[in-house]
């Protein structure tokens, strides 16, 4: 009998709970725009991060959002449909973007999206950065989507025309990164995944560590399945402008890079003289043991480098380390400008199993020029058409066989340069290519 009566009391109890579940889980979900009903509605992005409790959803309605977003909780925010539209684009504000906090260099950034010291995921929202209207070399370092001591993820978004307004006076400053994910230590996984970045003026997606020196402390990160299109490839094929780098693993980040399609990060006024200058498609720079598989790599002046810095001053006032260990395998890389498909300038790389097409200068070197390149391993390659198959340095202990060759003028050449033989004699150019370096984006520029 007594547990008879415990049973209505037992309902009502778990009912109110259900209640309240429901109640809770409408809580957590905020709308930006009228295209959602049953849920707290605001006009701004910025109004509904505000209002909502972390760990909230943030649908954001198809539409055009002049505002620059700052995210220092965790939560979710998601562009949605509604009807057949189908975009959620956030633009600068009507004067432009402006300095909206610093980076971890203590630097001030402008980013559209800033997201601090938080878990957040951003998927289906577009950040275009036409109109930024920021002038001068010195000016906040613009940023599409900047992830700062946060983990999460960035998916299935667009980055496009990160690029200072002026271009023509302003477009050779190391500045315009779409796609940005930096920290001072490990903290978890950014994963930046299946987004569509192009016309940037310096980074397509960079991943960037404490630059402290060798041995600093970095992101992890994920980048992988994105299509990642450089100037090159727009109307805008500007002279001048940054050298470009689709892919930045730099200053101690770690992760992977990994079924990414670059293409077209050229520097408009590179020629095999130009010192220290070169865009490249996927660069490692001063980070070890990253990982760079099954990616597409076209028309770059180095397609895929590892960078060891032994002689620079951009952490401390010192060099930033070595690019060791780095797995470069299973890529295509095709129409490498002026300079190498791959370039291993760091010690104990693996390079294995790449296909390799149209190479102006080398289909792999084996790069001492950096101060290092002992003990890499290049093996299983298909090399068609290049100036020299594998471009061997003075570096100690080097596995370069078995490997296949289609149309090399020369399958092993001792050096670090080859003859040209895709690209003519101008003036300023030493006739032959000398595999310089490309050109990273450094954090703690004046």
């Amino acid at each position: 009998m007594f547990k008879n009566q415990l049973r209505p009391f037992l309902f009502v109890v778990l009912a109110v709970a259900a209640c309240c579940a429901v109640q809770t889980a409408q809580a957590s979900t905020v709308a930006v725009g009228t295209c959602k009903s049953g849920v707290p509605q605001f006009t701004t992005i910025g109004a509904a991060i505000t209002a909502a409790p972390a760990g909230a959803i943030v649908d954001v309605c198809p539409g055009t959002y002049a505002e620059q977003v700052v995210i220092a909780k965790n939560l979710t925010l998601i562009g949605i449909q509604s009807g057949t539209n189908d975009a959620a684009v956030i633009v600068p504000p009507a004067g432009g973007l402006v300095s909206n906090g610093s980076d971890i260099f203590g630097f001030p950034v402008a980013p559209q999206i800033f997201v601090q010291n938080s878990n957040v995921t951003i998927s289906h929202i577009t950040v275009d950065a036409t109109g930024n209207n920021l002038a001068g070399c010195g000016a906040p370092t613009l940023e599409g989507i900047y992830f700062q001591n946060s983990t999460g993820k960035i998916i299935d978004n667009v980055a496009r025309n990160q690029y200072q307004s002026d271009f023509a006076s302003y477009g050779g400053c190391q500045n315009g990164l779409a796609i940005n994910v930096e920290g001072l230590s490990n903290i978890g996984l950014v994963s930046v995944t299946n987004n569509s970045v192009r016309a940037y003026q310096k980074n397509g997606i960079t991943a960037t560590g404490a630059g402290t020196g060798p041995n600093s402390l970095g992101p992890d990160v994920t980048i992988s399945n994105n299509y990642i299109v450089g100037l090159a490839a727009t109307a805008m094929n500007w002279p001048g402008g940054a050298a470009e780098n689709g892919v930045q693993f730099g200053f101690g980040a770690t992760g992977t890079v990994s079924g990414n399609t670059v293409n077209d990060n050229i520097w408009f006024a590179d020629t095999s003289s130009q010192p220290y200058n070169a865009a490249s498609g996927i660069l490692v720079f001063a980070s070890n043991g990253i990982t760079v598989t099954g990616n597409s790599v076209g028309s770059a002046q180095f397609g895929i480098t590892t960078n060891t810095d032994t002689t620079s001053t951009f952490c401390n006032g010192g060099p930033c380390g070595t690019a060791d260990n780095t797995l470069i395998t299973s890529n295509k890389v095709s129409g490498t400008q002026i300079f190498d498909a791959i370039d291993a300038c760091s010690n104990s790389n693996t390079v294995k199993s790449n296909t390799i097409y149209g190479s102006a200068e080398s289909g792999v070197h084996v790069d001492d020029s950096c101060g290092s390149g002992n003990n890499n391993t290049v093996q299983n390659n298909t090399i068609n058409e290049a100036c020299a198959g594998i471009l061997l340095g003075t570096g100690t202990n080097p596995t370069v066989s078995p490997n296949t060759f289609y149309n090399v003028t020369q399958t092993t050449l001792a050096g670090d340069v080859c003859p040209s033989v895709s690209t003519p004699t101008t003036a300023g150019t030493s006739g032959k290519h000398s595999s310089l370096r490309p050109s990273p984006f450094t954090p703690n520029r004046k």
